[in-house]
């Protein structure tokens, strides 16, 4: 069993990789190997708004990380912090500029994956979320380590057609996620299922194989597993059917009405009950399991508990079963059927 990261943020290698490449690219005939420490720096900075919490605000943490400081109007503010304790005397502008394309990645690569950024913020809180990258991702990783390699050894083209085939695999997400997408039309359509709305999320380190989940009109979430190969059919594996977690059957004040809100949000909207433990309330977009809902983090009301919320965090629960992926990717899990 692998075991997996926060699921909520792009990993802090990938992020650093990415931006010492960019940075190094756009400055590095200036900065040399500045630029490389610049970019990598700038690209971290972001994620310090994991430090905002507060014990008497569980959900504070969740309400403010991907928020004003991967906004992209935070984005030449950040950059240039980043790069102002290396930037040496006349270099200062190449420094700001090292620093701004860096920082400016970290909010761009995090708003690829699913968890949600503020990049409108002050003028909306609407979390961007594509869907065309998993937040373990080896092959993008690796194409930005080969970028730094790069820079170190002073080859600038290479560095450049390691960012041409990392935008390239970002462009290969867009189109899986759109064969994921058709596929799951047809699952519903062949169930007679009435969509309100879907969405589909890479799964770890892959691009073929898909997390599905829509909400029927009548209150229920299905979620499925669809497989889209680079070349052939799709298939798919239901996973199962949860009812979707309503406002009106929240019993509380209007602080647990309140946080039941801002968890919604957060989740942009996917909540459902955890089947195993009916008192957690969980971001049905992630599982603990492929093969069933177990949510990954979620919140619960404790009757006469101060502060009123629980945050429920199993990330460190969380085992990708490697084995059982490859056979998904490779299509040899005999769960997945043809999609009709």
């Amino acid at each position: 069993m692998v075991r997996a990261v926060d699921s909520r943020a792009l990993d802090p290698l990938t992020h650093a990789l990415a931006g010492a490449t960019l940075a190094w690219t756009a400055t590095g005939a200036k900065l040399g190997h500045r630029a490389i420490v610049i970019g990598a720096a700038a690209a971290l900075l972001p994620d310090v708004d994991v430090l905002i919490r507060s014990a008497a605000d569980p959900l504070l943490a969740i309400e403010h990380h991907r928020g004003f400081t991967h906004a992209l109007l935070f984005v030449p503010i950040g950059g240039a912090l980043a790069a102002l304790p290396f930037a040496a005397k006349g270099q200062k502008r190449h420094a700001a500029l090292a620093g701004i394309v860096a920082y400016a990645s970290h909010s761009l690569l995090d708003a690829a994956t699913t968890y949600g950024t503020q990049l409108l913020w002050p003028f909306s809180r609407h979390r961007v979320g594509l869907d065309v990258i998993s937040i373990i991702d080896p092959i993008f990783t690796l194409i930005v380590l080969a970028g730094v390699i790069a820079a170190f050894a002073a080859r600038r083209s290479i560095a450049v057609i390691a960012l041409v085939l990392a935008m390239t695999w970002l462009a290969t997400g867009f189109v899986q996620r759109e064969r994921a997408t058709a596929a799951q039309t047809r699952i519903a359509s062949h169930r007679n299922d009435p969509i309100e709305r879907a969405a589909v999320f890479p799964t770890i380190g892959n691009t073929p194989v898909w997390r599905s989940i829509y909400a029927t009109t009548n209150g229920a979430l299905r979620i499925d597993r669809i497989r889209v190969p680079w070349l052939g059919s799709a298939t798919h594996a239901p996973v199962t059917t949860v009812p979707l977690a309503g406002r009106d059957a929240i019993r509380g004040n209007a602080r647990i009405l309140r946080d039941f809100d801002r968890f919604t949000w957060f989740s942009d909207g996917w909540v459902a009950r955890a089947p195993a433990d009916p008192d957690v309330i969980g971001d049905a977009r992630y599982s603990l399991r492929a093969d069933r809902y177990e949510p990954v983090w979620g919140i619960r009301f404790p009757p006469g508990a101060d502060p009123p919320t629980e945050w429920v965090n199993r990330t460190r629960n969380r085992d990708v079963g490697a084995a059982q992926l490859w056979d998904e990717i490779r299509g040899a899990d005999s769960a997945f059927r043809p999609v009709p």
